[in-house]
């Protein structure tokens, strides 16, 4: 993470540098991302740039951090509105994100640009950050789960990811095909149906 040195620049020059960095990690994979590009575009020495973080992986650690943090706003206020109910706030996430439009568009942007820089990254630990951490306390306050089959907190936290991961998919693909969105909307409508409810149908006990 960040040292106290960044955290004591002024407003304008940390902006400035994260900026910078935010455009290159967009522009490039991970593995071809370069920290002088960085200090370049920032207009910092680059010795400045260690005094700042140990190196680009810790710098990237940093940004993901951010983007979990602006979700994780996005979501609690999608959660309040829609009374706890995770499969409804998905919906309104999808119908949020794929509108192109509104308040979390530039986030948006960044998060499917790196996405589509790095095919296979972990889209899950991006999300969520380290998958052995519990729900954090923001979200698990904020779920109705009266109605949760199990309610120990391994339970919600897997229904968590596995509503965030369809609505996310869906995201990306309404983003590539926007004439489509309404399509892949009901997709994943169905698929939170189908979490909801389950795949089987009941099957009676055998006496």
């Amino acid at each position: 993470m960040c040292t106290e040195t960044f955290l004591r620049l002024p407003e304008e020059k940390r902006s400035r540098f994260l900026e910078a960095a935010w455009e290159e990690f967009t522009r490039v994979k991970f593995a071809d991302a370069s920290i002088n590009q960085i200090v370049r575009s920032a207009g910092i020495p680059r010795g400045s740039f260690y005094q700042y973080f140990a190196d680009k992986e810790d710098l990237f650690a940093y940004l993901l951090q951010d983007v979990r943090g602006q979700f994780g706003e996005i979501f609690n206020r999608l959660l309040d509105q829609a009374k706890g109910d995770i499969f409804q706030m998905q919906l309104m996430a999808y119908d949020c994100a794929a509108s192109r439009s509104g308040e979390p568009a530039a986030l948006r942007d960044r998060f499917v640009r790196i996405l589509q820089a790095n095919p296979g990254m972990d889209l899950k630990r991006m999300l969520m950050g380290d998958p052995g951490q519990p729900l954090p306390r923001r979200f698990s306050e904020r779920i109705d789960i009266s109605r949760f089959r199990k309610q120990d907190p391994r339970f919600v936290r897997q229904v968590f990811f596995m509503t965030c991961m369809a609505m996310a998919a869906a995201v990306m693909d309404a983003l590539v095909e926007p004439e489509r969105s309404g399509e892949y909307r009901q997709d994943l409508e169905e698929q939170l149906e189908i979490m909801k409810r389950g795949s089987l149908r009941a099957v009676p006990e055998r006496p």
